[in-house]
């Protein structure tokens, strides 16, 4: 069985996929796996000025209709949001917009710094805001890339695949990959290898540094802790948003448990 390894910058990291296959058509199925990939960066960037989210954040009681792939991340967001009780909190881009970790595409007197699941009315393909909130789904919608990929791959016959997008990988098939935790101090720990399975990582800091990719804040508009999150989960969506969660509740075995997943390693277990 041949192995084939890839890797493309997109959704803000490296994108690298590996597949192990004998499908004499696997050049062209990677480079179809990127473009579905891409897909979801041009929807749902919050970086993009004209990606779908951005719409959606400017478009207020009005809304607007869209793509099944950014219908279903929303939905999956706003789910999450509401099970975690805002742990894991899709409207708290206004916040991240008032620090300058994300950038404002919006009129910043309107904003509301956080809101809940209830400030986003989705019906079908159809989504509008209740209130001024302004939704960010990057790290949930990197996972949610990360699974379609997989089910891509799955679906064209690759016997085997593994898709790595900055720390949040899923795999599949008869391989086992290493994992391995970067600390802030970037010190390494091993946690383990894996198989069929999906694993994520984030990272806060309390002392915001610009250089950083971005910061976790809870409902008051406050950084939750300093540390590194690795979660497992069915889906790698999940395991993203979920790291979230881990980082915001000050004890979140039992509650990662009660979402979904597993904390492999945390600085508060």
């Amino acid at each position: 069985m041949t192995e084939t390894k890839r890797m493309r910058p997109l959704l803000g990291t490296f994108i690298e996929i590996g597949v192990f296959s004998n499908n004499t058509n696997v050049n062209k199925i990677v480079t179809e796996t990127f473009n579905i990939i891409e897909q979801v960066q041009t929807l749902l960037s919050f970086h993009n000025p004209d990606s779908q989210l951005t719409k959606l954040n400017q478009s207020g009681n009005l809304g607007i209709d869209l793509d099944p792939i950014s219908a279903d991340v929303l939905k999956l967001a706003l789910d999450i949001t509401k099970r975690s009780h805002g742990e894991f909190n899709c409207t708290i881009g206004g916040a991240l917009v008032n620090k300058g970790i994300l950038p404002n595409h919006h009129d910043k007197e309107a904003l509301l710094a956080c809101g809940n699941e209830n400030d986003v009315i989705l019906k079908g393909k159809h989504a509008r805001l209740v209130r001024p909130v302004i939704i960010t789904l990057d790290g949930i919608a990197k996972g949610y890339a990360v699974d379609l990929a997989i089910d891509y791959l799955q679906d064209q016959g690759i016997e085997s695949a593994w898709v790595n997008a900055g720390g949040d990988m899923r795999m599949y098939g008869q391989i086992t990959l290493p994992v391995y935790q970067r600390q802030i101090d970037q010190s390494i720990v091993y946690l383990g290898e894996f198989a069929n399975t999906a694993i994520a990582t984030s990272s806060n800091e309390i002392d915001y540094d610009s250089r950083s990719p971005g910061m976790i804040l809870d409902n008051n508009e406050l950084s939750a802790k300093t540390g590194v999150w690795t979660i497992n989960a069915s889906l790698t969506w999940l395991a993203d948003a979920l790291t979230k969660v881990a980082c915001i509740n000050k004890s979140p075995k039992n509650r990662i448990v009660e979402l979904g997943g597993t904390l492999l390693l945390g600085n508060s277990t």
